[in-house]
């Protein structure tokens, strides 16, 4: 995995996602500011930070679920959010995302969870839907499990469900809040293989919202870390750069898990 990591982001440089000048707060409370970085096609992208940092509201400002009180994001060059809303339900259909909990819906089955978004969001035919919830499944190895519900399967096997149906769309772009939260270190090693996979499968660039620093440094190839002090971004770069040469101690402090990290001359 870390040998695709570099191959990967040593081979695509081309922008992608760009965060503009993002200020982000709930009425006057602000939360992070000034936030400017790049994402890269073909990326494997982590946002880190403390808790409380904006990590997820973050995530949701760049799905477009709620506005930033400043500032843009641009997709390919072209504003979200000054996009009309056509514009805009087309350049969320190019993004799929996997949630902390996994996010699938209970009453219904694997299959019926994966069909939703090609019943919504396509025109192809019920058989052609059944077809395709089959090869997704399959992807990620869940085969012949159409019928099972979410309650019947476990944390990670619904983990591995809730990204086959994140990528029944054959989307650009994959999101993931917390992707191997609540797993054993054997389960999310697993996931951090499978999201490897289905990304470069797929070409896909991917953004995740994580503190596993397993999953940080064998699979990202860029990442930003968000400060709940100074309220804005104090570290750019690759994860294991910045462990081991970050002018600021609390990043190298997240990234070392160590009580303490000294500064240096």
């Amino acid at each position: 995995v870390p040998a695709v990591r570099h191959m990967t982001h040593a081979t695509l440089q081309h922008p992608y996602i760009e965060i503009r000048d993002i200020t982000m707060a709930y009425g006057s409370s602000v939360i992070q500011r000034d936030l400017n970085f790049t994402i890269n096609q073909g990326d494997i992208f982590v946002i880190m930070g403390g808790s409380g940092c904006g990590k997820s509201t973050l995530l949701k400002n760049m799905l477009g679920l709620i506005p930033p009180s400043s500032g843009d994001i641009l997709y390919s060059g072209t504003s979200f959010f000054q996009a009309s809303a056509a514009q805009q339900g087309a350049m969320r259909q190019r993004g799929g995302i996997t949630y902390q909990s996994g996010g699938l819906f209970s009453a219904m089955t694997l299959a019926e969870n994966i069909m939703l978004p090609l019943e919504l969001y396509t025109r192809y035919t019920p058989a052609e839907i059944t077809d395709i919830v089959a090869y997704k499944l399959a992807l990620v190895g869940l085969a012949g499990y159409q019928s099972y519900y979410p309650s019947e399967i476990s944390g990670g096997m619904q983990k591995r469900a809730a990204l086959a149906r994140a990528i029944a769309l054959d989307p650009e772009i994959l999101f993931f809040d917390e992707p191997s939260a609540g797993l054993d270190p054997i389960s999310s090693r697993l996931l951090d293989e499978l999201i490897v996979q289905i990304k470069e499968s797929m070409g896909a660039t991917v953004v995740m919202v994580t503190h596993e620093l397993p999953s940080i440094f064998a699979i990202a190839t860029n990442s930003v870390y968000l400060d709940n002090i100074s309220r804005t971004m104090i570290a750019y770069g690759d994860p294991a750069d910045l462990r081991d040469h970050s002018t600021q101690p609390v990043v190298r402090q997240f990234l070392t898990r160590s009580a303490a990290v000294a500064v240096e001359d």
